[in-house]
């Protein structure tokens, strides 16, 4: 055990005290009530609902029955966790100090949020048909762009971690859109038939791009990472798209089944597909792929979401709506729990690059 994760053990103890739920193990079959947030310091054994919110009244304030969209990490620090979820976007410095909420922001749905990866205080958020900007660590934020359609959704944002003035959006629509200068103007460099649902950037090299679409398709292309707003005369070699390719030939043998899941990079580049039957992984950027076995066969699988150590893609962890599955050597093997849940689902599972055996666990609201 690091002694940061000790540290961190520490503190989440004191929270644990005051949540009154203490640990929350998998084999149990409820204790106490069910959170929007779980935090596993054990690669999922036992997991602690973290749902405390930080107010200046001193009143116990929670994340109430809310349901999560999406949990990131700040690229720099992993104690800086941003939660998106269905009533506004909450973040914490600390876990052991609680969530708080960002009320700046309208309490609506959040459908991503990213950090840039050389400012902390840099932070992007897409709600609805909107992006917003934050240059002072969520305290105040602008709006950067707006799509007249108000039935669009912006579902994903990517920041260059190269050169942090490229940010790239995908919408519902099918649209990704790039800017050059941090959010100022904006101009779509590709049209898909059907909404991007991901966009993902190569950690080792950022003019490399991949895009998943709300029906199971994946493609990739390249975008020039040194722009140049000064200089109108290369101004489309700014937005220059080469190399697209669509990837679905490559994927054409799998059960891809009808709902996408995951898309997942580790540091070295091994690119992970996940949708509700199966999970595939590819070493040469999506045109071979090979089929990590699961326990329950493919139309059992149900799928929701994908975590994997991006330093050791061997350790993989998914999860069911009611189960958590583990691996340790690269889906050879499995064991799996019940999540720590009854009237909730699990919908978001992330890992901490830092804490070994760190992961987040966001779950979902069960409407009848």
């Amino acid at each position: 055990m690091s002694r940061q994760t000790f540290k961190l053990m520490l503190l989440l103890l004191a929270v644990s005290l005051v949540l009154s739920a203490c640990t929350i193990t998998t084999n149990s079959k409820k204790a106490g009530p069910e959170a929007a947030v779980y935090l596993t310091l054990n690669r999922g054994d036992a997991w602690l609902p973290m749902i405390n919110v930080a107010n200046a009244s001193g009143q116990l304030l929670t994340l109430g029955d809310l349901s999560v969209n999406l949990i990131t990490l700040d690229p720099q620090d992993s104690k800086a966790v941003y939660l998106a979820s269905d009533q506004g976007l909450f973040y914490t410095y600390n876990i052991a100090n609680g969530w708080n909420s960002v009320n700046s922001l309208p309490k609506t749905a959040v459908n991503d949020v990213r950090v840039d990866f050389q400012n902390k205080c840099i932070v992007y958020a897409a709600l609805s048909n909107r992006v917003y900007r934050s240059d002072d660590c969520s305290r105040t934020w602008t709006q950067i762009y707006f799509d007249n359609n108000q039935g669009v959704n912006v579902n994903t944002i990517v920041i260059d971690h190269y050169n942090n003035r490229n940010l790239y959006i995908g919408t519902s629509r099918g649209d990704i859109i790039k800017s050059i200068d941090s959010g100022a103007s904006w101009r779509t460099i590709q049209r898909l038939n059907e909404g991007v649902v991901r966009l993902l950037m190569s950690p080792l090299d950022s003019r490399q791009l991949f895009v998943a679409t709300v029906k199971n398709h994946l493609y990739s292309f390249s975008s020039n990472s040194v722009t140049d707003t000064s200089d109108p005369t290369n101004l489309e070699k700014n937005f220059l798209v080469s190399n697209w390719t669509s990837l679905n030939d490559f994927l054409k043998n799998f059960n891809l089944g009808s709902n996408f899941r995951g898309l997942v990079i580790t540091n070295d580049a091994i690119l992970f597909l996940a949708t509700d039957n199966l999970i595939l992984r590819s070493q040469d950027s999506g045109f071979t792929w090979d089929n990590i076995k699961l326990i329950p066969p493919e139309k059992d699988a149900v799928i929701t979401s994908l975590a994997v150590n991006p330093k050791n893609p061997a350790e993989m962890y998914y999860i069911t709506k009611t189960t958590f599955f583990r691996s340790l050597d690269g889906g050879t093997t499995w064991t799996n729990k019940k999540l720590p849940v009854t009237t909730r689902v699990g919908r978001e599972l992330v890992f901490d690059f830092t804490n070994p055996g760190v992961l987040y666990l966001g779950t979902l609201i069960v409407k009848d």
